[in-house]
Order: C-alpha cells, then structure tokens, then sequence
C-alpha cells in the first residue's frame, strides 16, 4: 500500500514506529497544497490539523482510501466529503497530558519573564532585569472545565493559587468536587483572572467566544493562555489589547495559520510568548500516533479498519 506522511516537522515517523511491508514517503515540509505529493497515494497519515482534507482535495485524490489523524478528533477534515469520495478515515490515542504541561510552561514563562531573562543570559545582557509574578495567591480562571480543564487546575491549587471555572454548561457540582469555584459568566472569570487559561474544544458556540468585550474584561496586569484552539479568540480584537498593552500579554501555543507567516504581527509583540502548537508534540504521543497509525494501515488492508471517524462525530 502507497502510503504518505505528511508534516513530519522533526523528521521521526519512521523512528517512532515499524512500517515494514508498507511503501512509505514521509514529507517533512508543509505544503499548502497536498494534491500532488498525494497523487498516487492509497493512504495518508496526516498529523493532527496540520494540513486540512477539504471535499476539493478529496477530488483530487482518487486513488486514496485510507486517511489516518492523530489523536480521535480533527476539525479539519471533511468527514462527509471522505465518505462521499470512499476514503475510510481512521484515528489513534492520544495523551490528555502533554497539553497540560505546555500551558503550565507557558504560564510559568510569562510569571517569570524567562524568555527574557534568557535571551539576556545567552546575548550578555543584563544580569536581572524583570520581576517575577507570584503564583500563590493568584486568581487562575480557566475557560472550559472539561478533563483537560480540570487538570491545569489542580496544578494552579498545588501552586496555591485562587481557581475559578466557567464555561456554558458548568455546574457548581462539578467545580465544588474539586475545590474549585465557579464564575457566573466569562466576563465575570476574566474580570477574576490574573491568568486566564482555555481549555475549550472549537465549535459552533466557542468560535470567536473571547471577543473584544470579553477581552476587556481583563485586568492591565492579566495574562490571557491559549493551547486550545486560536480561533476561539478574535484575533483582531487580542491584537488590539496586545498591542495597547491593555493585558500584560498572552502565552499561545495555536494560531490561525499555521506556521504563522514570518512577518505575522504576532512575532513582533513583545508581550507574547508564544511556541509553534507544541501542546501535544512529546516522545509518547508520537510513538502512540504512529504505532496505532501503522495498526491502523494493516487493520484496513485486512478489511476490518480500526477506530474509525465517521461523519457523526
């Protein structure tokens, strides 16, 4: 089976699992458009929304059968479009962890100023230059308080800060169980929040949810932290408040194009602190995508594919 990778930005989906019997081509570079690498392709292996399977690619493509995601869910791909064209699209595990952790280093980056203090060590600048922010006794508020919601939270209490939750159908049984207080709207949480982290999964009703109203409920010396999804906050409006420094800054691991282009505005602010989607990109989530990929491949040849998408989901 014709199979191709693509996006394979570190250069390690063959290292990270077997692909014997397969005949595989593994792209690294991005390509805004796929439809000639993948010509003659019975499969790809794509890595989570890097590259988007739209119902115009899928025409172009019809030699194709087998899509395979990372991780069960992938907004960027047509689901109803693949199964118009018959090309099965299969998932693999994914650790609810590695996200986690990234905000908590994007969180600690901006308390800290370390990217600052050190590009300062490495340039020779000066030895000190910032002061730090105290976590303890900080507000944390988290806009979604699903699993992965929940988890930063317990974090941000270790560290003895002040958390607060909201999202549209929170309920206050489901905060007090984990000693968490809830906020009677997002105006209300970000009002709260010296950091304000989202935890929401895009959609319909979270597109464009922090807006610029919502954005000016933050405090001067707020910090908003995006690893969910960019579009979840009005790009314009987060440049506004950034630019006029009417929020100290945001730590965002996603954004609107990815790779943002080189002379995206965003590089240039000096209060953001941001990393290129790496929120799920660790050792053990790659071995999972691309051992369960393999599976996967092997699982369709045989005729009975596994984990499935369906346009339901």
């Amino acid at each position: 089976m014709k199979c191709v990778v693509l996006d394979d930005y570190q250069g390690v989906a063959l290292s990270n699992a077997d692909w014997s019997g397969l005949d595989v081509t593994v792209l690294r570079e991005h390509l805004d458009d796929p439809a000639e690498a993948l010509a003659e392709a019975e499969c790809a292996v794509i890595m989570r929304e890097r590259t988007p399977f739209t119902a115009e690619l899928f025409g172009k493509l019809p030699e194709l059968r087998l899509l395979i995601t990372s991780g069960m869910r992938n907004a960027s791909i047509d689901l109803q479009a693949a199964k118009d064209h018959g090309v099965t699209v299969c998932g693999t595990g994914s650790a609810k962890t590695p996200p986690t952790e990234l905000t908590w280093a994007l969180i600690l980056g901006l308390a800290r100023h370390i990217a600052v203090e050190n590009a300062a060590f490495h340039d020779g600048g000066p030895w000190q230059s910032t002061v730090g922010i105290d976590l303890a006794g900080a507000t944390l508020g988290l806009v979604g308080f699903g699993n992965l919601g929940k988890a930063v939270g317990r974090v941000g209490k270790a560290f003895g800060m002040d958390v607060v939750a909201w999202s549209q159908n929170l309920t206050e049984d489901r905060t007090a169980a984990e000693g968490v207080r809830i906020a009677s709207s997002l105006h209300d949480l970000l009002e709260q929040s010296d950091f304000a982290s989202i935890h929401l999964v895009l959609g319909d009703r979270t597109r464009g949810l922090v807006d610029a109203k919502a954005l000016s409920a933050m405090k001067p010396t707020a910090f908003l932290v995006n690893t969910s999804r960019a579009a979840i906050v009005d790009r314009n409006a987060l440049l506004d408040v950034l630019r006029d420094n009417r929020i100290a800054g945001a730590g965002l691991d996603v954004f609107d194009t990815e790779p943002l282009p080189l002379n995206d505005e965003l590089r240039a602010l000096p209060n953001v602190l941001a990393t290129p989607h790496l929120g799920y990109v660790t050792q053990t989530n790659y071995r999972t995508y691309f051992q369960e990929a393999v599976e996967d491949i092997h699982a369709f040849i045989q005729g009975t594919p596994l984990r499935e998408l369906t346009h339901s989901q």
